[in-house]
């Protein structure tokens, strides 16, 4: 059970949202929509532990993020709107590493075959910078077929994606929500397969 109780983000001189509270149980999804610069990135930013609120509190299982700490990070997988791969990298190199520093230690072949799965075979050795916007996204999904981690948080995880890695990833979220997963994402996109996105919520409205 991840819950948000009187959440406050404030940014320079702007308050981006308040008093803002949620719950979210085992097997489900929250797409958190609104338009730029309403602090959807920021939510996730304080729901992963990398921002902290003005007010308010985040509670993981019962127990605040701040008193489980290391703890509650390795319950979670992070992939923000920016992919997090390097250029002079391969691909295999970018995920291999991206993998290891969310606690996930992938060996080759695992590597090899989860680049595979995400439409990037044969392109496993190639360095990123030679790699489509669409491409490397896919390098940072490929995280998702990964990791063990019970909560995912995802920053538009769907841009620069065609319709069927957008497919693809969509079946992931469901195959991980049917295992009592969660799954906490920001999506300009609607999402198209049955049984996802079943709450939503809108800031900035």
């Amino acid at each position: 059970m991840l819950e948000a109780i009187g959440l406050e983000c404030v940014r320079g001189d702007r308050r981006l949202f308040r008093d803002l509270s949620f719950g979210l149980e085992p097997g489900r999804l929250l797409q958190v929509v609104g338009p730029n610069g309403c602090g959807k990135t920021s939510l996730l930013r304080m729901l992963c532990g990398l921002m902290a609120p003005v007010h308010g509190e985040i509670r993981w299982e019962g127990a605040s993020i701040r008193s489980l700490a290391e703890d509650y990070l390795a319950t979670l997988t992070y992939i923000g709107h920016l992919n997090g791969v390097k250029d002079e990298l391969t691909a295999l190199e970018n995920l291999r590493i991206s993998s290891a520093l969310g606690g996930t230690h992938v060996d080759e072949p695992a590597a090899v075959s989860a680049l595979e799965k995400m439409g990037l075979g044969g392109r496993e050795m190639l360095p990123a910078k030679v790699l489509s916007q669409g491409q490397r996204r896919r390098v940072a999904l490929a995280r998702l077929l990964l990791t063990e981690a019970k909560l995912w948080l995802l920053d538009e995880p769907l841009t620069a994606l065609d319709k069927a890695a957008v497919a693809f990833v969509e079946s992931l979220l469901a195959a991980h929500l049917e295992k009592g997963g969660l799954v906490v994402l920001t999506t300009h996109q609607d999402l198209q397969q049955p049984g996802l996105g079943t709450r939503r919520l809108e800031l900035g409205t």
